[in-house]
Formats: structure tokens, sequence, C-alpha cells
């Protein structure tokens, strides 16, 4: 990871703004996902990253699940989208997951990030990152 993806990623948390970094560090799953034929045919491993900056609660410490953003529900979320089957573009299922995420948890600013581990033979991965805000009504 490059200097300038560290620093995005740490600006996630913040007590100024009384924002908590959850975060998922290459789910692995394996997927129905891409045009060719072959990805179509066969599951391919993926690698999906999440990175979540979540409103603390003022003045108090979490004690109990309730009161905070789980890391495990949100990589449930992500099992539940993969399993419902073949998605042409990773740019599509990087959409998904952040307009799923964004409609059940408190996410403020959310980065998803899906790469194909074995889509290009010479480079370790290959994928996208998009970032999401949650837009105040």
């Amino acid at each position: 990871m490059n200097q300038q993806n560290t620093e995005d990623h740490r600006s996630f948390a913040s007590a100024a703004r009384g924002l908590r970094h959850v975060f998922v560090k290459q789910l692995t799953l394996m997927a129905q996902i891409g045009i060719h034929p072959h990805e179509r045919l066969n599951p391919q491993p993926i690698h999906i990253s999440v990175s979540a900056a979540v409103p603390e609660a003022v003045g108090a410490t979490p004690e109990t699940l309730e009161q905070v953003v789980c890391y495990e529900a949100i990589c449930n979320r992500i099992k539940a989208l993969i399993a419902l089957g073949h998605v042409d573009l990773v740019e599509t299922l990087a959409e998904t997951i952040a307009d799923d995420l964004l409609s059940r948890f408190p996410i403020q600013r959310l980065c998803v990030r899906v790469e194909k581990p074995d889509a290009i033979h010479e480079a370790e991965s290959v994928g996208i990152e998009i970032e999401r805000l949650r837009i105040s009504t």
C-alpha cells in the first residue's frame, strides 16, 4: 500500500470528527464474476476490503455489540451479496456492496475495494476501489 492509500485510510478515524474506523482487509471469497466465458462457468477468488467511518457515541465507551458497527456483520452482508450469483463487473459488485452497507449501517464514509488476484497472470491482483459518502437528507 502506498503512502497516499495509508493516509486516506487513516482519515477514516478522527477524534475531532467523532469517527471510528471499522475495516475488513482482503475478505477472500469464491465468486462468479467476470465477462469472459470461463469466468461465467467457474467461480474465482476475489478479495474484498472495506473501510468505514462510523460515528462514535459522545462520551461513551462501547461495551456491547449493539453499540458498534460490527465487522462480522459487514462480512456477512458481503457474503450474502456474493451468494446471489453471477456479476459481470467488479464495478457493479463494489457499488452493490457500498449501497447495501450504507443502507444498513450508520456509516458516514465508505471505501470498497474489489480485487481479482487470478485475472491477469503477470499482476498480483487487479480491481477497483470506490469511495462513497452518506448523503444527508
